[in-house]
């Protein structure tokens, strides 16, 4: 079967219930991919000292610390949401709809992914994602971003980031299967006294279409550093080319009207 033919959808399921913070994930993906190094130190306001996606960090382990709910003997404690933020493939990328060269491609299992060789750096597709994930190499210039590890799935292996997870937080597989095991953890959480678990991602009615990478939470998406209701970006372009070509088409007409008039 030719590698181009379409296979069945396939993502991530990041289940921040079970994610202990340990970065595996971070240098696993820093290893296969060849990303450059990063040096970070003590932020003074966090022990995430790996700071947020970007063009050298595809994998990124956010740790937020809360004030964790009463409990009953009326005590307050502290509670650590930890979660492995990735770029998302949205099933509308408008990443992908801006590119003007084609670096940008949509895979045969539905994931988006850059074409290094192909990406002039003219940075359209950095605003157009609404999540912040992809950015510009400083020195380099062109884009980099989570590509789920296409040349190993591709070849019937597992992205190194989950493969290393030494929990699970981190799943791969068909979407459909893993948006089953999703909504079964939540309502399993739910019943365990955890109200707030929701999943982020898993909707494809929601602004992006859905996501091909989506999120187990227990608390509200911005905790998490997430947009709560992310919408693509390039939504209003085809009202926006229709508007333009008739306000073209008008203008047109009243110039050839004034010509005609001057004529007589």
């Amino acid at each position: 079967m030719s590698t181009t033919e379409l296979q069945p959808r396939v993502g991530f399921f990041t289940d921040t219930s079970i994610c202990i913070g340990c970065k595996a994930c971070e240098v696993a993906c820093k290893e296969w991919n060849d990303v450059p190094e990063e040096r970070h130190g003590f932020s003074g306001t966090s022990y995430d000292n790996s700071g947020r996606l970007g063009a050298n960090r595809w994998r990124h382990v956010a740790f937020v610390e809360q004030p964790a709910p009463p409990q009953r003997n009326g005590d307050g404690q502290l509670r650590w949401l930890m979660s492995s933020d990735v770029c998302k493939h949205c099933d509308r990328a408008a990443c992908l709809e801006v590119c003007p060269t084609g670096a940008l491609f949509r895979t045969e299992f539905g994931t988006v992914v850059v074409q290094e060789d192909v990406c002039n750096g003219c940075g359209y597709c950095v605003p157009a994602c609404p999540f912040g994930v992809i950015d510009q190499r400083a020195g380099d210039g062109r884009v980099w971003k989570c590509t789920l590890c296409y040349d190993r799935i591709k070849v019937g292996g597992e992205p190194a980031c989950s493969q290393a997870c030494p929990t699970k937080s981190i799943q791969f597989g068909p979407l459909a299967l893993l948006h089953s095991r999703a909504a079964e953890r939540v309502e399993a959480l739910r019943k365990d006294g955890q109200p707030g678990a929701r999943l982020y991602g898993a909707d494809h009615g929601d602004g992006v279409g859905g996501m091909g990478a989506f999120f187990l939470l227990l608390d509200e998406p911005e905790v998490y550093g997430l947009p709560p209701d992310p919408v693509v970006t390039t939504r209003d372009l085809p009202g926006m080319w229709r508007a333009a070509g008739a306000a073209a088409a008008a203008l047109a007409a009243l110039v050839a009207a004034a010509v005609a008039g001057g004529r007589r």
